[in-house]
């Protein structure tokens, strides 16, 4: 039952005296005081004191009595509204008479957190040690509101910009002391031994300096980590309200960080790429190839130990402690495939071995081409197995070092930034690999359901989202196939109807350029070729306004064409935009793949009783069997 008292009490005080009367006095000689509290005179007064409430709790162990307190109100309705909302807390199995620090609450919801994954564990560790407790610890459970983690946040962003001003002084000083050493090292060779003196004493001094002014440089806290450590904290709010009602909110639900997008990946234009070469800029921080620098870096590094392993990133997109991990066992180079059933986490340069997400557990096909690599890394392995004799490391594992030791995941890393580096290609991290296999894959016509089991997610839409980066080849595909879907009456005359010979069909598939030139004025001719010097396959004329009015009426033609003699328009590629800005009035150029829409009749065909024989696949699988133990 709620049935919660109210009175008012001071902080006024009065001499203590004792039973004569007589004024007890401190060893220093001060009279000794003592609070009045319920007994003061002036509570009559209004205004005078502050107002205080209790009420009995549901007993503790033993029947032991239970009574909430709680004072300091200026207000007697802030009174009551404070002691219904902790009776309420108290009903729903709040601990409100709790005096447990928030330190100590993270830290026992740290150790009960039994299932957590290595690194995200070290991950919500760094965020109690550096952030949580200082800020929070010092703060009673009971008492935690969303105005302390306001405060939190704020006092992060203000460290961040005493350690911006940190690093721009340290920036000065690394500046003053290269000047400094190109100075000294200028008066080698002719200036007089006491001006060399001088000089090396100037660069010695601005050298400590610069020791000096790096101590407790640390890099600022950004606004994605901000909101990780606020998912930290979230999780463990969540903890406690579902353990044990420790708090009657998840305050971290409440904050406002700075909103924070996910970096696009962005692709390595040639204009991107010569922008680079000047400046040394990137873009953005999540960059992917184009299939041709992709091509580029293959070849480049053909000949080092783990070409076979720089493929795999490219081509299968695994993560690298997957890679780390991977076993012979887990391969087979016969049927095709490999397991994706461990991996390697790197927790403060420590490795330990864990078994990855039930979503990432997965079987890759592997082509042909994968499949001749793992064969020859092998054949290198067992070179390298007999030329380190007793002091080879057998390991198990896929990816070895030359003498049979496992790779470090981060040393994969440093690896492939020194062959980029090397190569001259535009930069791109390891892990943007993925983002390349599965940009790569979509390239090549592959369902995004496809993709998603390959790179190991747990949905759709994450792959969609975090992977796939959008290639120019697919932007013009995109902006072609609009153009071919939308209908655009543009008046034409036929001067030579169109006519594809059949030598133009390959495998029911014939491609051609419509060439437009302009004439005089506003009349254009437009002509259909398979080569730039090949006989005209038709032609036709318009009034049109520019280049697009004759590409357009190109697209009506053909489509024209097809309608009447039963084909199928696959593919408009428009590029007009291949032709120099001060011809680009005068000329345009469309490219058309069309299909013949014809299929195979049932007329005297049997329904199958049984297989087809399946010898001549069986003698290429040998002869492939046969080359990859040749290898």
């Amino acid at each position: 039952m709620f049935d919660p008292s109210y009175y008012r009490r001071c902080q006024c005080k009065e001499p203590v005296t004792d039973s004569t009367g007589t004024p007890v006095l401190k060893d220093d000689g001060a009279q000794k005081m003592r609070d009045i509290g319920l007994t003061c005179p002036k509570l009559g007064r209004k205004g005078h004191g502050t107002w205080y409430f209790y009420f009995e709790a549901e007993p503790g162990e033993g029947g032991k009595r239970a009574r909430v307190r709680r004072g300091g109100f200026t207000k007697l309705d802030d009174a009551k509204k404070k002691a219904k909302e902790l009776y309420d807390a108290a009903s729903a199995g709040t601990d409100v008479l709790s005096d447990e620090k928030c330190g100590d609450f993270f830290l026992r919801w740290i150790k009960a957190k039994k299932s957590l994954a290595r690194t995200t564990r070290h991950g919500y560790e760094e965020h109690i040690t550096n952030y949580l407790l200082p800020h929070l610890g010092h703060i009673k459970r009971r008492d935690l509101k969303v105005r302390h983690l306001d405060k939190m946040y704020d006092a992060i962003e203000k460290e961040n910009a005493e350690r911006i001003l940190h690093r721009l002084r340290v920036d000065q000083l690394q500046k003053d002391r290269d000047d400094a050493h190109q100075a000294w090292v200028k008066t080698a060779g002719y200036a007089k031994k006491e001006e060399r003196r001088t000089a090396r004493r100037a660069f010695l001094d601005a050298n400590a300096a610069l020791r000096e002014g790096k101590k407790g440089l640390r890099k600022t806290t950004s606004a994605a980590t901000m909101h990780r450590i606020n998912d930290t904290l979230s999780s463990a709010l969540s903890w406690g309200i579902k353990r044990e009602q420790a708090f009657s909110r998840n305050w971290a639900q409440l904050v406002e960080l700075l909103p924070v997008t996910r970096p696009k990946p962005l692709v390595w234009t040639p204009e991107r790429v010569e922008h680079w070469k000047h400046t040394g800029e990137k873009p953005g921080p999540v960059m992917v190839w184009t299939p041709e620098l992709t091509g580029q870096f293959l070849d480049f590094a053909k000949d080092d130990w783990l070409y076979e392993l720089w493929h795999s990133f490219i081509f299968l997109g695994p993560r690298r402690g997957e890679m780390a991990a991977l076993p012979w066992t887990e391969v087979s180079t016969d049927a095709l495939w490999l397991r994706i059933s461990q991996q390697i986490v790197e927790v403060a340069y420590k490795l330990y071995g864990e078994a990855p997400k039930a979503d990432s557990v997965r079987t890759l096909s592997l082509s042909l081409e994968s499949g001749d690599n793992l064969v020859s890394f092998r054949a290198k392995q067992e070179q390298k197995r007999q030329e380190w004799a007793d002091a080879y490391v057998e390991s198990g594992h896929v990816w070895t070092h030359e003498n049979g030791e496992a790779l470090h995941p981060d040393w994969i890393s440093r690896r492939f930034t020194r062959l980029v580096e090397l190569s001259g290609l535009p930069p791109v991290r390891l892990h943007d690999l993925r983002h390349l296999a599965a940009t790569l894959s979509l390239l090549a016509k592959n369902d995004i359901k496809v993709v998603q089991e390959k790179l190991g997610h747990s949905s759709r839409q994450i792959t969609s989202d975090t992977y796939t980066s959008v290639l120019p080849e697919m932007m013009r595909a995109e902006a072609e196939s609009v153009m071919s879907v939308v209908p655009r009456d543009i008046a034409y005359e036929v001067r030579t109807p169109l006519k594809i010979p059949e030598a133009a069909w390959q495998a029911d598939v014939a491609v051609f350029f419509a060439h437009g030139a302009r004439r005089s004025g506003d009349a254009w001719a437009v002509g259909a070729q398979r080569q730039p010097d090949s006989d005209l396959l038709g032609m036709i004329t318009l009034t049109g306004r520019g280049q697009g009015d004759a590409a357009n009426a190109a697209v009506k033609w053909v489509r024209d064409h097809c309608a009447a003699n039963d084909l199928e328009l696959v593919r408009v590629e428009n590029f007009n935009d291949r032709y120099p800005e001060e011809q680009q009035s005068d000329f345009s150029l469309t490219r058309f793949t069309i299909a013949r829409s014809e299929s195979p009749g049932l007329d005297n065909w049997a329904l199958p009783t049984g297989l087809p024989p399946a010898a001549s696949r069986t003698a290429s699988r040998a002869s492939k069997k046969g080359r990859r133990k040749a290898a």
